[in-house]
């Protein structure tokens, strides 16, 4: 049996190939009729088969009256002969040598660029060659379309996310099968391994995730209809630790400071600049926060003034001072747009270089600042407000606690007796809201705790301390320096963030509120909270207008108020127009589709459309339930971000208390609580009794049901 040129018309005795299941046959034509084939296969087979759908490359024609044997060892040697030429060949290489001689041409002409002479076998390798390769080649017989680069880049996009998506459906399903079942399975290699804790994760933080969606229904076939399936076989895994604050992922906000990393280079800018503000403009400020508090936005001093009643100067964080709005960092602290604080630690909206350090009024420290200079008459009722922008320095940082000890007489520090009028004043000013109709409510503030215990985590719920005369001071103190910055604002018809409650409230609702039955009768008639451009009245507060300038550093409202008022002063005008002010203000929600940011994921997992197609840049991931709720003056709440994450509504924690896990972050008072700054504080907290899933409320008669409904809705409420 000898080599033959290429057959046209194959008959019996021709050895032939055709398509069978994706990949080229070996065949022996035994008989031939009209253009019909009766053909036996290399897997010892007969089979019948139209002429035309032959591989165009027949051949070798032999003698066909020969055994079985004879055709079955003949169509193993011609198999192996080929199959040892096709993995010599690179066809990409090749493809790079024709580029630009023809558009296609025979399996013949592209072995004669490769071999002298090429015998049959040659050819059919060729062709078995140019088949595989579907990203360079396209079939169209007789012939090969040689590709363009652009469609060849496109197709290998295409065949490395089918290789990934069954490498992970291959590997990842047996896999999280033996995780879900608690054994130890071997890993998957790196890769598989990278990208399935991507997917996992991108599954987190998106459970609609349609481009995931196609593997995610091949991987989890077999497994329970599990809520967060996901993110419990995560946890198993040990990709995400057991108490993970998925919410977060949901909502697109970074955890840690590795954020910011890119913008390396702008932070030291600024950093240089409040370096260079030389000896401080004002000074003998004290500021009271919590002990762990480090972004420290305000400060006070407070003394006799000269013509009767008080002269009171609060320190506020400038960080517009060598802001770059609309630059990098900016965008992504807009999208960060506010501080949260929760029992796992905190989140800060700005880097932590700029917001616990480089702006942050710690003591003994030099920082830009803004200064509102107050004359209160003896009962508390502001006279005048100068503002100005002052190099500060801030001579004590002080706790909540160590207020309220001085304040109660326990103690007598160098500021003890500053901080002790502040009080009479912070009771004076409260009580001129009342009259004003104001609405406090006083309510306890639960914290939670997390402790690692053998790799578990415990969760504890234990009241503060409680300081409510040094809370009064403070939030007091910060309702009126918003109040003063917009009315000042407005006399000179300057564009400010204003938060507005404009509603008809009964007079009788006027006044301190520590009941929680009495406290949800009220509340529910609230009309919402809105963030505006103009100014118009906060009823719950008491206030004809309030503009949120006290916390720059936490939230992004007040550095934009900051910045157009900082602005006003050094060139007289306007930063933003009132127009321009409306179009950037933040709005609350945001876009169905969550998506996770943050650590850079893999570029294979990118490419295959299994993670969302904005993915690839995180510092532009937004989502559904976005941090952007700035519903509150004085709180910006972060709706379902939980203690860790963990779905605790129904569930006893050590203190014998159910957690709900909804939080309020920031510091100053809303029209719902004007009394302390509740970082993370619990607003959903109710006696055991009340803790199934769906307890029977039926038998909780009178206020107690009434109080598990006002609870269930979520709000503020203290249940003895």
């Amino acid at each position: 049996m000898s080599a033959n040129p290429i057959i046209r018309h194959p008959g019996p005795g021709c050895v032939v190939e055709f398509m069978q299941g994706n990949a080229p046959t070996l065949a022996w034509v035994l008989e031939e009729q009209s253009g019909k084939l009766r053909l036996y296969t290399l897997n010892k087979r007969e089979t019948k088969l139209p002429a035309v759908r032959l591989l165009p490359w027949s051949g070798p024609a032999l003698v066909p009256d020969v055994s079985r044997g004879d055709i079955d060892a003949e169509l193993q040697r011609r198999h192996e002969a080929r199959q040892a030429i096709e993995t010599s060949l690179d066809v990409v290489e090749l493809w790079d040598m024709v580029q630009g001689e023809v558009p296609a041409a025979p399996a013949q002409w592209f072995a004669e660029m490769v071999f002298q002479d090429p015998d049959v076998d040659q050819v059919a390798a060729m062709g078995r060659a140019l088949l595989a390769c579907k990203s360079h080649y396209k079939f169209q017989p007789p012939e090969f379309v040689i590709l363009d680069p652009e469609t060849v880049e496109r197709k290998q996009t295409e065949q490395e996310r089918e290789r990934i998506r069954q490498q992970l459906i291959s590997s990842g399903r047996d896999f999280l099968r033996a995780v879900w079942d608690g054994k130890s399975p071997q890993q998957p290699d790196p890769e598989t391994a990278a990208n399935l804790k991507e997917l996992l994760l991108t599954l987190i933080a998106d459970p609609e995730c349609a481009e995931a969606g196609p593997v995610w229904r091949e991987l989890r076939k077999g497994f329970p209809d599990t809520p967060h399936l996901p993110l419990l076989l995560a946890q198993k895994w040990g990709a995400v630790p057991d108490h993970y604050n998925f919410h977060l992922d949901q909502a697109g906000y970074r955890r840690g400071n590795d954020w910011s990393a890119i913008h390396a280079d702008e932070i030291a800018q600024q950093l240089r600049a409040v370096e260079a503000l030389g000896a401080p403009q004002a000074t003998g400020f004290v500021s009271i926060d919590s002990a762990s508090t480090r972004d420290i936005d305000d400060a006070f001093h407070l003394e006799a003034h000269s013509q009767g009643g008080f002269r009171l100067r609060l320190a506020l964080a400038n960080p517009a001072f060598a802001w770059d709005f609309g630059g990098p960092l900016d965008k992504d602290v807009f999208d960060r747009a506010t501080s949260i604080y929760l029992p796992e630690g905190s989140l800060h909206m700005m880097p932590e270089e700029l917001g616990i350090n480089g702006y942050s009024l710690l003591q003994e420290t030099v920082r830009p600042g803004m200064v509102l200079d107050f004359h209160l008459d003896e009962k508390g009722r502001m006279q005048d407000c100068a503002i100005s922008l002052q190099a500060v320095r801030v001579e004590q940082n002080i706790t909540y606690e160590q207020a309220e000890e001085a304040i109660e007489g326990e103690s007598s520090p160098q500021w003890g007796a500053m901080v002790v009028m502040a009080a009479q004043v912070g009771e004076l000013l409260r009580q001129a809201r009342i009259e004003r109709g104001a609405v406090v409510i006083d309510r306890p503030d639960p914290e939670v705790i997390l402790h690692e215990d053998g790799g578990a985590t415990r969760v504890e719920v234990v009241m503060k301390p409680a300081t409510p005369k040094a809370q009064v001071l403070v939030s007091e103190m910060m309702i009126l320096a918003n109040e003063a910055v917009s009315i000042w604002a407005t006399e000179r018809g300057l564009g400010l963030y204003h938060r507005t409650q404009d509603f008809t409230l009964p007079k009788e609702y006027a006044g301190l509120w520590t009941d929680p039955h009495e406290i949800f009768s009220i509340v529910k008639q609230f009309g919402p909270s809105l963030l505006e451009v103009e100014p118009r009245p906060h009823r719950g507060l008491g206030l004809q207008s309030y503009a949120p300038s006290t916390s720059p550093l936490r939230r992004y409202p007040d550095l934009v108020n900051c910045a157009q008022i900082g602005h006003f002063l050094a060139h007289g005008h306007a930063k933003w127009t009132k127009d321009e002010m409306e179009a950037m203000r933040p709005r609350a929600g945001g876009p169905a589709g969550s998506r996770r940011t943050g650590a850079a994921l893999p570029p294979a997992l990118l490419e295959a459309g299994i993670l969302p197609p904005d993915a690839q840049n995180p510092a532009r991931g937004r989502g559904r339930g976005r941090l952007r709720q700035f519903h509150h003056p004085g709180h910006s709440r972060v709706a379902d971000i939980c203690s860790g994450g963990q779905e605790t509504h129904g569930r006893q924690v050590s203190s014998g208390h159910v957690v709900h896990g909804q939080f309020w972050s920031g510091r100053s008072p809303d029209e719902r609580n004007s009394g302390g700054r509740g970082t993370g504080s619990l607003i959903r907290c109710f006696p055991l009794h009340l803790k199934a899933k769906k307890p029977d409320v039926s038998s909780c008669g009178g206020k107690k049901r009434r109080a598990f409904q006002t609870a269930d809705k979520g709000l503020i409420v203290a249940l003895p």
